[in-house]
């Protein structure tokens, strides 16, 4: 029987130039399973970054652009069999919505940077954009690539955990301790300046990811909220610090936390849910390792693995490896661009089977903007608005 070859989806890229961290870590990731191909960029608006960075990967001269904007309009006239399919964004904040809303117009897929953008109102506005174009939408929530968390989502689904009560998730972090913006640390010049990032710093940043976690494992919607932020660097234009109480549309309560000048903290993402019959626990940084706790019965230690057996369809399709063999970060991410790729060949709309779309996108935004008007309000709690 003759093999049928099956094409790469082409990808193009804006932002991620020389000396960008995400940048290089969606590259990475996008060629683990060989299913993707970089084939243009505009990496940096300085020109000889951009231009070093588009060597480096080897990209022909011609398809390094000297901006976005010349990026979408060259592509669109390259004959369909050449241009760029899929564009991944992976510049500061306050560009994502315009940069995605031109790409949908001129007939691209879209791979964002989260969050969707820096207000609910312009991605609303993205999601109409989206709904009009027939195309496909996907977010960078790389934790909800891994296999554990698909696995924790199945366990509270089927009603492991009984009637879901409790719901702990935080994120520290420590490498924003020091005031790096004011030594001109381009990481976090950005995100601590409001016109990039957006009304929120820390929030925006890492507290979503924080959000979209606790959602997507507990299944259900976070309605209400009392938030906190706090700024400890003098000078610093944005929150470093914050915690939330909140309250789901199942009738469960929370606490969400999230911090960047957590000292000697690196990325210690973490979430425990606790119901009726049980609890669960997982962690970023033992990623491979979900603690089902069933009451009045032992403690169960979970492992990922290729084959393992007590594992979902879900967990065990996003596994590369026999159980022991650790799988991290880049893999979780790169099971989004799997799952991405196979929506393209399929020609699916909207939002890619497996991937964080748009929903997760207005979810996000709803959250940051709910957390900071918390923050400053003389009421206890607020409604986080809803979305589609």
């Amino acid at each position: 029987m003759a093999v049928v070859s099956q094409q790469r989806i082409r990808l193009g890229m804006i932002g991620g130039g020389e000396g960008a961290f995400i940048g290089a870590v969606h590259r990475h990731a996008a060629a683990l399973d060989g299913q993707t191909e970089l084939v243009c960029g505009a990496f940096s608006r300085d020109a000889d970054n951009n231009q070093r960075t588009g060597a480096s990967l080897g990209l022909a001269p011609e398809r390094v652009y000297d901006s976005w904007q010349q990026l979408l309009e060259q592509e669109a006239a390259l004959p369909a069999e050449q241009r760029m399919q899929l564009l991944v964004i992976v510049t500061p904040n306050q560009l994502h919505v315009p940069i995605s809303i031109a790409a949908l117009q001129a007939g691209f897929h879209v791979f964002s940077e989260k969050p969707a953008g820096v207000t609910l109102s312009e991605t609303e506005r993205l999601h109409e954009v989206l709904v009009a174009s027939g195309l496909l939408y996907g977010l960078a929530h790389t934790y909800l690539g891994y296999p554990m968390v698909w696995q924790a989502r199945e366990l509270v689904s089927r009603g492991e955990l009984g009637v879901l009560r409790k719901v702990y998730v935080e994120y520290p972090q420590g490498w924003l301790t020091d005031n790096l913006e004011a030594q001109q640390a381009k990481q976090a010049s950005w995100r601590t300046d409001p016109a990039q990032a957006g009304s929120s710093g820390c929030m925006a940043d890492i507290g979503t990811h924080a959000f979209g976690l606790a959602e997507f494992i507990s299944g259900q919607r976070i309605t209400k909220l009392c938030a906190e932020l706090a700024t400890h660097i003098t000078g610093r234009r944005l929150d470093d610090d914050g915690a939330a109480l909140f309250k789901t549309d199942g009738g469960a309560s929370g606490v969400l936390i999230a911090s960047q000048v957590c000292a000697g903290e690196e990325n210690a993402l973490k979430i425990r849910l606790y119901g009726s019959k049980g609890g669960l626990e997982w962690q970023q940084m033992e990623p491979n390792t979900l603690v089902l706790r069933p009451h009045g019965a032992p403690v169960q230690l979970l492992r990922a693995g290729k084959g393992q057996a007590g594992l979902t369809d879900e967990a065990l399709k996003r596994c590369r490896l026999p159980a022991g063999h650790p799988e991290g970060y880049l893999e979780a991410m790169a099971n989004l661009y799997r799952d991405f790729a196979t929506a393209i060949r399929r020609a699916e709309q909207g939002t890619p089977a497996g991937v964080p779309g748009i929903s997760a996108g207005l979810r996000g935004m709803a959250f940051i903007e709910t957390v900071t008007q918390s923050s400053t309000s003389s009421e206890k709690w607020l409604d986080v608005p809803v979305t589609a």
